[in-house]
């Protein structure tokens, strides 16, 4: 039997360890998905394909993982992350988007934000909600680019949430082909991991 590289082993820490604490609230820019659209054809005009990095943060509970996201209201669920600036690098953008909105915003709490490999690409063909795992081939101008990175979590972290937002911590077993509570992005992030071990780290 072939061993596990190391880059292949995610080491799985109880979200006991963590502290979660609060923040300044993050408005969304978006009051629907309309606007969203809208807003995404307007910055394309000017600046071309979106490209969006978000983050697996893994936690356990039972000894199974779970994955962390925000929650906005009551229902819409998403991973930390969003749109990079025009050239900028993905892993300091991903960083920069999780200090935003998940870090707390004083140098006695520094952030280490440790980004693995990317273990998903979405596109975006037209300015709709669907999105696929590959570039349809009739598409030469995509509108949106989305990468997923594992982002390792340390022992022992420190979150701050922003007070309008949810930070939940939802199993796989849940997510799992939930495509109408999740959407395709975040309901296949199981079979995603699938290739990855595992070690679940005792408090």
């Amino acid at each position: 039997m072939v061993g596990a590289s190391s880059s292949s082993v995610v080491n799985v820490y109880p979200l006991a360890n963590y502290t979660f604490g609060t923040k300044e609230p993050k408005m969304e820019k978006d009051t629907s998905v309309a606007d969203r659209l809208a807003r995404m054809k307007v910055n394309y005009m000017k600046e071309g394909m979106r490209t969006s990095v978000e983050a697996i943060l893994l936690v356990q509970e039972h000894n199974h993982p779970h994955i962390l996201l925000l929650q906005i209201g009551n229902t819409f669920c998403k991973l930390p992350g969003g749109r990079l600036k025009p050239g900028e690098n993905e892993i300091e953008g991903l960083k920069r988007k999780l200090c935003s909105k998940l870090a707390v915003n004083s140098p006695s709490f520094p952030p280490n934000w440790q980004v693995g490999e990317c273990v998903a690409v979405w596109w975006r063909p037209n300015f709709e909600t669907v999105m696929y795992p590959y570039c349809p081939p009739h598409i030469t101008k995509p509108k949106e680019c989305k990468k997923l990175f594992i982002v390792h979590l340390t022992e022992r972290e420190y979150f701050a949430v922003p007070r309008n937002l949810k930070l939940l911590a939802v199993p796989l077993f849940e997510l799992y082909d939930n495509v109408q509570r999740y959407g395709p992005v975040i309901s296949t992030i199981p079979q995603q991991l699938s290739r990855f071990q595992f070690n679940m780290v005792s408090s």
